[in-house]
């Protein structure tokens, strides 16, 4: 299984990893379901209800892009938004006006970057077929990732049946970080488009640690509804070795960021900061290791937009 964890292909960790039990038994996170991947060697270094079924919100958009690049569709091809488009199921804001023209790759910038949901929609809406296509497209994919708990209804994440596990999203991470462009968008800080008159609009990154200089980050994606909790997935170095992280249904507004740091740290004090560590006695350090403590600011409560 290591070997087919290395070539990327089948589920993303061998056996199960159902508990917060070593390897990583050191590191406490706030997250139901978690999992930190070596993404050379495929070891598991933390694992926590890394094959529970949970909803991913907007990690979603990470198979949507990757559908939409396998098609090889013109990126310069202009694309209406429309009223099919607008989030009738959850009412979420866009500054996407219906009318607005853009062109394909810019609607796949800003549903990486800015977790766009209409300009998600708009990309599944003009694949060959509509959107019913793209959907079975998505799921095509995910049956030759190998992602057997995963299941996908729409391009934007808006809906909570859209689902898939903490191992299944490891296996999703390493697929798109093929895509140059998933790794470009997804790594922005921000961008600016034309909407079709005026001033152009910026546009900035869901995730506030994409541009922190303490992270090395490949590939980023955030995600929220309501059912699934704040998530996010990334590929990062951290204290030399590459690192795919999964963090679902995180229970405050700044849980999923705490986590992350706390990985962050964890890896750095277990490596001594050697590029790149010592596995054996990185693997001792991490199993005895105390976890970084929790911010009490993790527990706020605060408005956030469903599907970013």
């Amino acid at each position: 299984m290591a070997a087919a964890i290395a070539a990327g292909i089948g589920p993303a960790v061998a056996g199960s990893a159902e508990s917060e039990q070593a390897p990583g038994a050191g590191l406490k996170l706030k997250s139901h379901a978690a999992l930190v991947l070596d993404q050379q060697s495929g070891d598991i270094l933390y694992g926590k209800n890394a094959q529970a079924v949970v909803p991913i919100a907007s990690i979603t958009k990470l198979m949507t892009a990757m559908v939409v690049l396998d098609a090889n569709l013109d990126p310069g091809e202009k694309i209406l938004i429309t009223k099919d488009d607008v989030d009738s199921l959850r009412g979420s804001h866009s500054r996407l006006r219906v009318g607005a023209p853009l062109t394909r790759d810019e609607l796949l910038r800003l549903a990486l970057l800015a977790s766009e949901n209409r300009a998600a929609s708009a990309l599944g809406r003009a694949y060959p077929g509509g959107p019913e296509s793209f959907v079975r497209a998505m799921n095509l994919k995910a049956r030759l990732l190998g992602m057997r708990g995963s299941r996908f209804a729409d391009p934007t994440g808006l809906s909570s049946t859209n689902v898939s596990t903490a191992e299944d999203l490891a296996t999703l991470v390493r697929s798109a970080h093929r895509y140059a462009k998933i790794r470009e968008y997804t790594t922005a800080k921000d961008y600016k488009v034309s909407l079709g008159g005026g001033h152009p609009v910026a546009f900035r990154n869901t995730n506030r640690l994409v541009g922190s200089g303490a992270w090395d980050i490949g590939l980023s994606k955030t995600g929220f509804i309501n059912e699934a909790g704040r998530c996010l997935v990334m590929q990062a170095t951290l204290a030399g070795r590459t690192v795919i992280i999964v963090l679902l249904d995180s229970w405050g507004k700044y849980t999923r960021i705490g986590d992350a740091n706390r990985i962050r740290k964890w890896l750095e004090i277990a490596s001594g900061h050697d590029s790149p560590p010592n596995k054996a006695a990185a693997r001792s350090r991490l199993s005895s290791m105390p976890s970084p403590a929790v911010s009490s600011a993790e527990s706020r409560s605060g408005l956030e937009p469903q599907g970013s």
